[in-house]
């Protein structure tokens, strides 16, 4: 894979089937919360706080940095190990320092590197790490 260019976000990500989530959002919005409740159903921790991405051929590729590869923090409870994927397609990313509003939202996006990814926003309903699990593994409906 020829890497194009690169950034580094204060970002969690994590993966299922190389298909990757960005989470995104202001120090102490749930970003590892988030991670582990989706490493609970099944995803592997690629990066805890800061993420690397890379603009490639195949698509934007992200991987954690070395020192921290394989942890992530737990509010009250530590910093804890955790099964790692070595990197991830970035396919979606959810930002946790927005509220969505609408009940049915419109699609969005964000930019990475040249590269739009689908967006969701925060929503504060009981199924939204649940609903972000499936949108990460199927999509969603147009």
């Amino acid at each position: 894979m020829a890497a194009r260019s690169g950034l580094t976000l204060h970002a969690t990500t994590v993966a299922t089937g190389g298909r990757g989530l960005v989470i995104l959002g202001p120090g102490g919005s749930g970003k590892s919360a988030l991670a582990l409740q989706l490493m609970a159903c099944g995803a592997a921790l690629v990066a805890d706080d800061t993420t690397r991405l890379e603009a490639t051929t195949e698509g934007l590729l992200a991987t954690a940095a070395p020192a921290t590869r394989g942890l992530i923090e737990a509010r009250g409870v530590g910093i804890l190990r955790a099964p790692t994927a070595p990197g991830a397609t970035v396919e979606l990313a959810v930002d946790l320092g927005e509220t969505e509003t609408e009940r049915l939202p419109p699609q969005r996006t964000i930019s990475f590197l040249g590269r739009e990814v689908p967006l969701i926003l925060r929503s504060n309903a009981p199924h939204f790490a649940a609903a972000v699990w499936q949108c990460l593994k199927a999509g969603r409906h147009a």
